[in-house]
């Protein structure tokens, strides 16, 4: 997968497309990072690319031709452009492995109050957020979302943590996890995943994610008594009773 990456701060993506598992599908050509620098294609001696906003208000805009030049350079026309932005649907894993799926994207990072509504409108840009609140700039953003998707993309994660993705129940929380030593400061880790037994310890876990995904997020929770897939007897057994568990007050 392509992605560009619209914004006036390239050094803060070098960390992170330069090292860990970005870096290293970056290595292996699975993952190619095009960062564009929006002040490169400003017509003003100083590199300017914001401006007063027409009709007054607070703060400055970000400029129309700095973008449209920058976009016209990549070919951009035609292609999935995305714009990090707070009045944008919040991203969810739905939206993030269809963005995965896509051969190239586009990733606008604003700054300042905003953009020039004009580059949305002609660049067809779908306006996205991660969550309701709002950063200094884009670059954040757009960071959470490249390492979203490309953690889906094939073959980015390696094997050891695939099979950790792979475990977890669909729509629900992770369980505890737990390392060595058995014992530390007189807390123990739980006796059934010592047991051998796998059936029992997958079955452990289940319930688990099940009492996490209840109590923090009883909204994925509902969703996940409503669309679950086919399971067991012995799984829908404790599905049964953590949904009769009356919560403490």
């Amino acid at each position: 997968m392509k992605i560009n990456i619209l914004t006036l701060f390239p050094e803060m993506f070098e960390p992170i497309i330069g090292g860990s598992i970005l870096g290293r599908a970056k290595k292996k050509g699975i993952l190619d990072v095009n960062l564009i620098n929006i002040r490169d294609f400003s017509q003003d001696k100083h590199k300017k690319a914001d401006d007063y906003p027409f009709g007054g208000g607070a703060g400055m805009v970000m400029l129309a031709d700095p973008v449209f030049r920058a976009m016209e350079v990549i070919a951009a026309k035609g292609k999935k452009a995305l714009y990090m932005s707070p009045r944008g649907r919040i991203i969810d894993h739905d939206r993030i492995k269809k963005l995965s799926e896509e051969e190239e994207i586009i990733i606008l990072c604003g700054h300042y109050e905003g953009i020039d509504e004009r580059i949305i409108e002609y660049w067809n840009m779908e306006e996205v957020s991660i969550g309701d609140y709002v950063l200094t700039g884009g670059e954040l953003p757009a960071m959470v979302l490249i390492d979203s998707v490309a953690r889906l993309i094939p073959d980015v994660l390696a094997g050891e943590e695939s099979a950790q993705e792979e475990s977890i129940y669909s729509g629900l929380l992770e369980y505890p996890q737990y390392t060595k030593p058995r014992e530390y400061r007189g807390l123990m880790v739980p006796e059934v995943l010592f047991n051998g037994n796998h059936k029992l310890i997958a079955l452990w876990k289940f319930e688990k994610s099940l009492e996490l995904t209840k109590e923090r997020r009883p909204d994925l929770f509902e969703k996940y008594l409503r669309e679950h897939g086919d399971l067991s007897k012995e799984e829908l057994k404790i599905l049964k009773k953590v949904e009769s568990t009356v919560e403490k007050v």
